[in-house]
C-alpha cells in the first residue's frame, strides 16, 4: 500500500505577480524550488491564505534569488499581488520509505526570504 503524504511546502510564500495570459503555471524562485526539494513541472496544490482559494497548476523555474512567485495563466484569477499562499507538493511513500520519510518546509519572510527550514510541525494543543 502506498500512502499520499506531504512531501515539501513553501509557506506563506507573498505573490508579486499575477500574468493571466501567460503559460499556465506558476514561476517559483529557483533557489527556492531547489531548497526545498521541488522540481520544475512538479504539480503543486497552492493554497491562498488571503480569501480561502485552494487549486493545483505546476511549477516552471523564476529567476534564481529574485523572491518571484508569479501565478499565470487561469491561477493568476485565483490571487491577488500580494496574498500569501502555501504552496505543497506530495508524493506517495511505502511503509518502509516513511519510517525515514520527512517532509522539507520552508518558511519565508514577507520579502520571500527564508525565514527558517525545518522537517516538523509542533503538536496543535488546545
Amino acid at each position: 500500500m502506498l500512502s499520499h503524504m506531504l512531501k515539501a511546502k513553501l509557506h506563506m510564500a507573498k505573490v508579486t505577480q499575477a500574468e493571466l495570459w501567460y503559460d499556465g503555471s506558476c514561476a517559483i524562485d529557483a533557489n527556492l524550488v531547489a531548497l526545498a526539494g521541488m522540481r520544475e513541472f512538479e504539480q503543486i496544490d497552492i493554497y491562498n491564505v488571503n480569501n480561502g482559494e485552494r487549486f493545483h497548476t505546476y511549477i516552471i523555474l523564476a529567476e534564481p534569488g529574485s523572491g518571484t512567485f508569479s501565478m499565470n495563466g487561469a491561477a493568476a484569477r485565483k490571487v491577488a499581488v500580494g496574498d500569501r499562499v502555501i504552496i505543497a507538493t506530495y508524493g506517495h511513500f511505502t511503509e518502509a520509505e516513511l519510517i525515514n520519510h520527512r517532509p522539507k518546509l520552508v518558511y519565508l519572510n514577507e520579502d520571500n526570504s527564508v525565514n527558517r527550514t525545518t522537517n516538523t510541525i509542533p503538536m496543535q494543543v488546545a
